[in-house]
Order: C-alpha cells, then sequence, then structure tokens
C-alpha cells in the first residue's frame, strides 16, 4: 500500500446535498422546504418540545425525586485488576493514575470484589466493599483507609 492508494472505507463519506442548486438537482427552487408556511421561512420553525400549543410532554409528566448535589462518585477499581502488580507493593491512588487503572480520583477511590486477588499487597483507598477487605486480608495483604 502506496500512500497515493489510500480511500476513506467505504460509507464512511457522504456527499453533501446543495439545494437550491436549480430543478436537475431535485432539490431546486424551494429547495426541499416546500410552498410557503413557517418551516418555509428564513429562521423558522418552532422550539424544541413545541406541540402547537398543546401542554408538551415533558410538562404533562410528573416530576419525580431529585439530585443530590452532595453526592460522592468513586472511581472503582476491582481486584482482579491489582493481578498486575508485584508481590509486597503498596498500591496507592497516585500509583492506581500513572497506571491508568482509573483515569480521574474524581472523590476517591473505592476497592471493589470483582475477581480474584492472587498477590500479597498493601492497598491504600478511600474505601473498600466489605469482601475485598476480606479477600485482600485472605490474600496475605493488607488495608489502608485513606
Amino acid at each position: 500500500m502506496k500512500l497515493h492508494e489510500l480511500k476513506p472505507a467505504e460509507g464512511s463519506r457522504k456527499e453533501r446535498n446543495r439545494v437550491g442548486r436549480g430543478i436537475g438537482s431535485g432539490n431546486g427552487k424551494t429547495a426541499g422546504k416546500g410552498h410557503k408556511g413557517q418551516k418555509a421561512r428564513s429562521g423558522g420553525g418552532v422550539r424544541l418540545g413545541f406541540e402547537g400549543g398543546q401542554t408538551p410532554l415533558f410538562r404533562r409528566l410528573p416530576k419525580r425525586g431529585f439530585t443530590n448535589i452532595h453526592r460522592k462518585e468513586y472511581a472503582v477499581v476491582n481486584l482482579d485488576a491489582l493481578n498486575r502488580f508485584e508481590d509486597g507493593t503498596e498500591v496507592t491512588p497516585a500509583l492506581l493514575l500513572e497506571t491508568g487503572l482509573v483515569s480521574k480520583e474524581k472523590s476517591g477511590i473505592k476497592v471493589l470484589a470483582n475477581g480474584k486477588l492472587e498477590k500479597k499487597l498493601t492497598v491504600k483507598a478511600h474505601k473498600f466493599s466489605s469482601a475485598a477487605k476480606e479477600a485482600i486480608e485472605a490474600a496475605g495483604g493488607s488495608i489502608e483507609v485513606i
């Protein structure tokens, strides 16, 4: 393959529809807008959710629940992901960020018990599930809540 032989994947590129360019184009004269009316005018049309004066759907539906503005979201790490470290490693949030196991620390790091841990590690995190705590200690490691 040479540089001049490169082509985009089949169906990935699409020709732009140039409206108002003569009757042979299929979108000439009224440019696909039909004859007159609100939607034919420049800047015409109705706002998002408008239903012609009928009460819009978002106002007909009841409001439920609320959003807790103080909610804490934790970056999650599973036990099987910790197997990549050597025996005796001290696993800290900084190390997890560095190795790419978490992309963002968020409100802290929580260790969950998904998978099986085969290494003896010292894990430092903000939260642990009870099953993860047991699994780390069963593997001979220790935990430290930051």
